[in-house]
């Protein structure tokens, strides 16, 4: 299979966590899945440009907001699908061969992976659950699940909206036909290790209410830092 996919990645001071999630694609690359990696960076002040720069991987600047660095991001990669993935994420062992079959045979559906966190114990398992769930009934995976979309469908659905937060719920309520693939997306739990996971799950839900009752993503983007 000719390499037909990029690698969009946003980033702002990722550096502990790039070098996994870009370790975690190499066997894309051997498998020469992977047309190219675009990380989009919203200004990062730690090593995350070098990291990037050093791997060889296309490096976009501009100012920070995830989905405008998205928006950038993808305005670059030259694949026939793209691979929009977070860079605390690392893709499982096994993921190349997955995504692969479904580009053979997936009928060009877009696609996005099974949550899991990396952490123990019963609450990440709930939470992961509950996520995987709401992707499945009603359409709509977060950013942290990744989203693989062929460009095509990803440019006539106007592609990624530039506000700092609901970006990937934006799209893919634009979109129709999203599968599961049968392989997870490892993901951090940092900030709900920091939060808490009750409270952490629960201002994600008030937030998710408060952004269908048409409240602005900058407000929401204050409140989440927050």
């Amino acid at each position: 299979m000719p390499a037909e996919i990029s690698i969009v990645i946003p980033t702002l001071n990722a550096e502990a966590e790039l070098p996994g999630c870009l370790e975690a694609l190499m066997e894309g690359l051997v498998d020469g899945l992977i047309r190219e990696v675009v990380i989009t960076d919203g200004g990062s002040q730690d090593a995350t440009q070098r990291i990037a720069e050093s791997a060889g991987a296309r490096l976009v600047r501009g100012p920070a907001s995830r989905g405008g660095q998205l928006q950038r991001g993808c305005a670059v990669a030259c694949g026939d699908w793209l691979l929009v993935l977070h860079a605390d994420t690392q893709l499982e062992p096994g993921w190349s061969a997955v995504v692969s079959h479904h580009l053979q045979q997936g009928q060009g559906r877009p696609a996005y992976f099974r949550l899991e966190f990396r952490a123990r114990g019963v609450m990440p398992c709930v939470v992961a659950s509950w996520a995987n769930l709401r992707a499945r009934l009603f359409g709509m995976p977060y950013g942290d699940q990744a989203l693989l979309i062929r460009r095509s469908d990803y440019d006539a659905v106007g592609g990624y909206p530039d506000q700092p937060l609901m970006e990937d719920v934006a799209l893919v309520r634009r979109m129709h036909g999203l599968t599961e693939l049968p392989i997870r997306a490892l993901t951090s739990a940092a900030r709900y290790q920091q939060q808490g996971w009750i409270r952490q799950g629960t201002r994600n839900l008030w937030l998710l209410a408060r952004y269908f009752a048409g409240a602005k993503p900058e407000a929401l983007a204050h409140a989440y830092r927050k």
